[in-house]
């Protein structure tokens, strides 16, 4: 009987949450295993971060579309993550939109964060909207992944102030801190079947 719980990581870039969740793992906090780590940038950061902790990492070339995968692309993800038995598919700053048979084949197995309180400023550079806009408080968003642009099922939220001195930058650094805590926290609890799902709302077990 399979008894470990089992993570596909996605990421386009150096991987800073997949270091917290792999950290998060390795000190007992996330009852799983990462059993791939897959990556649409050859060259990106969170591949060589796999590969120094000897986790089986690959670059699958995503094909002629900038923001998606193409169809020959999709296939290859699906059945690499098939292949190697994920429970759960955690993106970690995967840059393309998922789409179409990817989403049916892990449908409620996908969980994303985004750098802001969703439903408010979704897409790209939110923090910089954030900004902008004035708001007192920001945050990041760890929510299930449908066929919308950050639209899922919300699965739980941090909030970081926004300080009257911020640039686009310190205020990205105080999110990006408070997604190193979150994502580990609701990733060990969806491993722990702590998390049950009607329609849009997500109840932690207590």
């Amino acid at each position: 009987m399979k008894n470990t719980f089992r993570l596909g990581i996605l990421g386009s870039g150096q991987g800073s949450n997949f270091v917290a969740i792999a950290d998060a793992i390795t000190a007992g906090k996330i009852p799983a295993e990462i059993a791939v780590v897959v990556s649409d940038v050859e060259s990106a950061g969170i591949l060589t971060r796999a590969r120094e902790r000897q986790l089986p990492a690959r670059f699958i070339a995503p094909g002629k579309f900038r923001t998606k995968l193409d169809e020959d692309a999709e296939r290859e993800f699906v059945k690499v993550l098939t292949e190697a038995k994920v429970d759960l598919i955690v993106l970690a700053g995967f840059m393309r939109v998922l789409k179409g048979d990817f989403l049916r084949a892990f449908e409620g197995r996908i969980v994303n964060i985004h750098p802001s309180l969703l439903p408010s400023f979704p897409g790209l550079e939110s923090w910089r909207q954030a900004l902008d806009y004035g708001v007192k408080l920001a945050g990041c968003t760890v929510h299930f992944v449908d066929a919308g642009v950050d639209s899922g099922a919300i699965i739980g939220q941090q909030s970081v102030p926004v300080l009257d001195g911020d640039t686009a930058e310190t205020l990205h650094a105080r999110i990006h801190a408070a997604e190193h805590e979150l994502y580990p926290q609701c990733v060990a609890a969806l491993a722990r079947g702590e998390i049950s799902v009607a329609g849009r709302k997500v109840c932690w077990k207590k």
